[in-house]
């Protein structure tokens, strides 16, 4: 294992276009790290620049203590997982596991391969496939078998290229619990490059986002989504994604398409003097004020709005409501919509409601937010001026604490599955990566 350090990495093709453009990146050894973005932010391009598949225009690639820019990619020790697989489909699934030991002829004996190929077909449940033709084998275990593959090679490092995008929902949903699994398992430092947020959230230890090639923020999930530096990582980060919605700011009060919002000393700090903002709401920050008590109503704002369209999802509901906003954001919006891969559709704020409502289509809805929840951007730049550094600092050091644990517990039931192991084998001889653990 080793770490990963990008010192103002820049990759530019013939026309001088930057794919990658200045970015740097400290991944800890043992560390899960998701590169994410919209299409065309830079991200593959980024990790083939880390695997050595794209040379580096300017800027220093380290793995471990060693610069290795100018080095191939057979000797950065690195393992690479793709989106389609890379299979032989003339090989069984333990000789496609097997390929890598195999290329390195002399260096292990027949016993090692296959003490290393069950090793890694035990821990991603491979073992009773061994015998079988990736042909005849599910996406998701072809997708397992490109992982095998990789644990086999005893690498620095894994490098996963959108490796869940050509399976069905719920075997993304149930590979990535695998992959999760496995990285914390084996704590080898994980790079994965996706553009689906919802894999993002779930699976990094930290994630780094990126737009145009530039690199907007790296933290925790948990920090981007409580505390986004930018109304492009805000947009980003969330399903359903964050509402923005025009504020008009008179006195004290904050007036937004469906409601009026006094303004407390929390608004006042980063509203400052100017007279429009951009107002973040997250859809489930919106509740259904007629199944609130009268203590938390009266903690937050009620307001009235028509709701358009409903969708039913069993455990919530989401409700679309339009409104008109202000020209003074529409062109910042739609720059952000076109980022963010939009449509350009109608401006609606969705909210996410309880099971128990009985908002429907077509009806006057009565609804509830918490001020406290709005996050503030400046129409112009699109920072976030509620952007709370010592908070996201707080939620990066208790992931990273969590973090640690996890891998902590992962390495013991792994000792402790090997001990029972090498007490089931002959002669109480381990070999292989058994006796390597021990």
């Amino acid at each position: 294992m080793a770490s990963i350090t990008l010192t103002d990495l820049v990759k530019k093709y013939g026309d001088g276009y930057p794919a990658v453009n200045g970015v740097s990146l400290d991944i800890k050894d043992g560390e899960f790290v998701i590169l994410v973005g919209p299409s065309g932010c830079g991200k593959s391009t980024l990790l083939r620049m880390i695997v050595g598949l794209e040379d580096i225009t300017s800027g220093e690639l380290k793995i471990g203590d060693r610069v290795v820019n100018d080095k191939a990619p057979r000797d950065r020790h690195l393992a690479m997982v793709f989106q389609n697989y890379a299979l032989y489909p003339h090989l069984t699934v333990f000789e496609n596991i097997a390929f890598p030991l195999r290329l390195q002829k002399g260096q292990f004996t027949e016993a090692q391969i296959t003490d290393q190929v069950e090793f890694a077909a035990d821990t991603l449940e491979l073992r009773e496939h061994l015998d079988r033709k990736p042909a005849n084998l599910s996406g998701g275990q072809r997708q397992r078998v490109a992982m095998g593959r990789a644990i086999v090679r005893d690498a620095q490092a894994f490098l996963f290229d959108e490796p869940l995008s050509n399976l069905d929902a719920k075997l993304r949903g149930q590979m990535r619990t695998e992959i999760a699994r496995m990285q914390r398992r084996l704590g080898t430092t994980t790079v994965y490059v996706t553009h689906d947020q919802t894999e993002a959230m779930t699976l990094g230890d930290r994630v780094a986002v990126l737009r145009k090639g530039e690199l907007q923020q790296v933290a925790s999930p948990r920090a981007l989504y409580e505390q986004p530096k930018n109304l492009f990582v805000a947009g980003f980060i969330g399903s359903p994604p964050m509402n923005f919605l025009p504020g008009q700011v008179s006195g004290d009060t904050l007036t937004l398409p469906f409601a009026e919002v006094p303004i407390d000393d929390r608004l006042r700090s980063a509203i400052g003097d100017r007279e429009l903002v951009i107002i973040g709401l997250r859809p489930e920050h919106v509740e259904d004020a007629k199944v609130l008590d009268d203590a938390k109503r009266g903690a937050g704002v009620v307001f009235g709005a028509e709701v358009d369209v409903v969708e039913w999802l069993g455990a919530e509901l989401y409700a679309y409501i339009p409104f008109e906003t202000h020209q003074d954001v529409a062109g910042k919006l739609e720059e952000l919509d076109r980022d963010l891969d939009g449509e350009g559709m109608r401006t609606q704020m969705v909210v996410a409601l309880g099971s128990e409502s009985r908002v429907r289509d077509g009806s006057d809805a009565e609804l509830w937010f918490d001020p406290a929840r709005l996050l503030v951007f400046d129409p112009e730049s699109g920072e976030n001026l509620t952007y709370d550094d010592s908070e996201a600092s707080r939620i990066d050091s208790e992931t990273e604490e969590d973090r640690r644990a996890a891998l902590e517990r992962a390495q013991r039931e792994a000792e402790k599955k090997q001990g029972g192991d090498r007490t089931e084998t002959a002669g109480g001889q381990p070999t292989g990566r058994h006796r390597e653990a021990s």
